[in-house]
């Protein structure tokens, strides 16, 4: 059975949900990366910073979608969803525009700074183990119950054609931003895992700028997208693993993964201790205190895992921000100064 997939056409829908409830994001030039990465004259890098959203993170703009397209089906349903924490958050500020109840199933060992974003909405939240999880499966029996015993609406927090279609706004943002400066791009990083941000981002790239290579980014230990791509289908991860705790789906989304076979040039991956450096250069140079799964498209781009050779300008996602302050001092803290070697 062949699904449905989301189009530019429902991105460009979504437009009008997000804009009734958000402002863009900021685009930022960064001149220091710029000479960083040594470009030639004419080539400018922009950071794509979600960080200044209501929830730190782009998961706001799925949820605000996904829950404006669901209102008659939900009712006066609870809503329910597991997430490692952003997702909760934007479905919880989306809840919480919307006047709907939600439900959220989360890891016992979230950042701290996500429970209380997601508490501050007023959703409910209900924890699970996370080092058993890839064992017991024990987040989706949770949020299968709370569907089955509650009646509760599920809310993938990436595996829907509405989430995907609210990231893509995102993309157009990026797009109308870089035209009206007259700038061509040619690069455009972005991390992925279930693939809702990366799938949503893409079919709006791809539109704007046929041309421009669109490489998707994940940590070397959770790297299903990229072994998906070299077997030509859906790959699973029986339990991956890394600091970036908003990049552990353990397979692409179904609805996510056609998109992205076709739209994708490459994957690229990233140990931990290079995200954390680029958490650190980020810091340092712009003062922008990132989550590590926010931060790793920097990461790929610092080390040069990404080829960046061409000759326009250069896009990178920083998808999030929510960290917690000692969490993030102890990741920074003893680092030598860039370069990884």
């Amino acid at each position: 059975m062949t699904l449905p997939l989301a189009t530019m056409q429902d991105v460009r829908k979504a437009e009008s949900v997000i804009r009734k409830h958000l402002s863009p994001t900021p685009l930022i030039r960064s001149y220091r990366l710029e000479h960083e990465l040594g470009l030639a004259e004419g080539r400018q890098v922009w950071l794509k910073d979600y960080g200044s959203s209501p929830t730190g993170s782009f998961k706001v703009m799925g949820a605000l979608n996904w829950m404006a397209n669901n209102l008659q089906r939900i009712q006066d349903c609870p809503v329910a969803a597991h997430s490692s924490g952003n997702f909760a958050s934007g479905i919880s500020y989306a809840g919480m525009r919307y006047g709907k109840r939600v439900i959220i199933v989360m890891p016992d060992n979230a950042p701290q700074v996500k429970f209380r974003l997601t508490r501050s909405f007023g959703a409910e939240i209900r924890t699970y183990d996370i080092a058993t999880d890839h064992e017991t499966g024990i987040r989706e029996k949770m949020t299968r119950d709370i569907a089955d015993q509650e009646k509760g609406i599920q809310a993938s927090p990436y595996d829907d054609n509405n989430v995907i279609a609210g990231n893509g706004v995102g993309g157009l943002e990026i797009i109308g931003e870089l035209k009206r400066a007259g700038r061509s791009l040619s690069h455009f990083l972005c991390p992925v895992s279930g693939g809702g941000l990366m799938a949503g981002l893409a079919i709006a790239i791809a539109d704007g700028f046929p041309e421009a290579a669109i490489i998707a980014v994940e940590p070397d230990t959770a790297d299903d997208f990229s072994r998906s791509l070299k077997a030509g289908k859906r790959t699973s991860l029986k339990h991956p693993t890394s600091i970036c705790d908003g990049l552990l789906s353990y397979e692409v989304g179904r609805h996510n993964w056609p998109i992205l076979e076709k739209q994708i040039t490459a994957a690229v991956t990233v140990p931990d201790l290079q995200t954390r450096m680029a958490m650190k250069w980020l810091y340092c140079n712009h003062g922008i205190r990132a989550e590590p799964s926010g931060v790793i498209s920097l990461a790929a781009a610092l080390t040069g895992k990404a080829n960046l050779e061409g000759q326009g300008d250069i896009v990178i996602i920083l998808s999030g921000r929510n960290v917690d302050e000692d969490q993030f001092r102890e990741w920074i803290g003893d680092l030598p100064e860039w370069p990884v070697q």
